[in-house]
């Protein structure tokens, strides 16, 4: 069989005389919309890398015996971490369910060769480092002037108090802000827990320090910016003007990056999702409850939220410091 460089193929023939091609071609379309437009370009990356290590080995792809997925993930295991292997036998899995095929990643043979992986090389994720509340105050003494300082101040700061995703914040639309008395609603049409756009909404009340509040500070940026319609947080050109396209997940990363090397921290360490991560941490520190954080980061896994309060409790309830010495 041909191999087909694409997650969703060709439905099978057989229901090709009994059901209208409009209709199958509907049915292609709710397919390829059941997952997010992220997992399928990375489905069809790894797909695209399987197509090729099979031609290279002259090996059948489609349908693929599970003696050729356990040296495929054998051989990746020597450039791939664990959940890039595992991803990539997603997206095997996804192949062959697209064309009705039984999937050779629930072998016994390649579920023992990626248990061996995991054995070996381990699967601990590497984590960005959060941004506390003293890195977030010196990230925004140290933004710029202008309209570029106060795009950014505002990113910085809704990003660390709501706990935002990237794609969460790069996805802010004027509409979705709601300003009050107790401070600004944020709804979140869609999410990554959230890829049907059930919404939900999200409390940032005020803070004590107008200079670190990040509701005062984005009601700023808006007036500035002129921001009555569209995305919230937008790109601006070199003559200072603000664009009408919206900042992407990359953009917020590189804004992180810049102002944690300006505040005398690694870079290296920080990403978008430091702002999240940190919203956690700190919130633990402080003694916010599970619940109140879980509330805020639209977490729906208890364990992912103590994995950040466990950071936070290294040293604040730390029996080593009970010991005298």
């Amino acid at each position: 069989m041909r191999p087909d460089n694409q997650i969703i193929g060709p439905v099978p023939d057989k229901g090709a005389d009994v059901v209208p091609s409009p209709s199958l071609e509907k049915v292609r379309e709710f397919i390829r919309a059941s997952k997010a437009d992220s997992t399928l370009r990375g489905y069809q990356s790894d797909w695209r890398n399987f197509l090729g290590w099979c031609q290279l080995h002259d090996i059948c792809p489609l349908p693929a015996a599970p003696e050729t997925v356990a040296s495929y993930i054998a051989e990746c295991a020597g450039h791939l971490k664990t959940g890039s292997i595992q991803r990539r036998l997603n997206a095997i899995a996804e192949a062959h369910k697209a064309m009705g095929l039984e999937s050779p990643t629930s072998a016994g043979m390649v579920r023992n060769t990626l248990k061996g992986i995991k054995r070996t090389i381990g699967t601990a994720a590497i984590q960005k480092a959060p941004t506390l509340t003293d890195d977030i105050r010196a990230m925004v003494d140290a933004t710029d002037a202008g309209l570029i300082g106060s795009r950014d101040r505002a990113l910085v700061l809704l990003g660390f108090a709501g706990a935002f995703r990237r794609s969460e914040l790069v996805g802010l639309n004027f509409g979705d802000c709601a300003f009050s008395k107790d401070g600004l609603t944020i709804t979140l049409r869609r999410s990554k827990t959230d890829q049907e756009g059930t919404g939900r909404k999200i409390g940032i009340p005020y803070g004590t320090n107008p200079e670190t509040c990040p509701v005062r500070v984005v009601q700023v940026w808006m007036e500035q910016a002129s921001i009555s319609t569209g995305p919230v947080f937008r790109s601006i050109n070199r003559h200072g003007q603000v664009q009408p396209a919206g900042l992407s997940g990359i953009d917020v990363a590189r804004i992180v990056k810049k102002l944690t090397e300006r505040a005398g921290l690694d870079a290296a360490k920080y990403a978008g999702h430091s702002l999240r991560a940190g919203h956690a941490t700190a919130a633990s520190i402080a003694g916010a409850s599970e619940r109140s954080i879980m509330n805020q980061t639209g977490h729906r896994s208890v364990q992912m939220v103590r994995r950040y309060i466990r950071d936070g409790s290294l040293f604040r309830d730390n029996s080593g410091g009970k010991l005298g010495l």
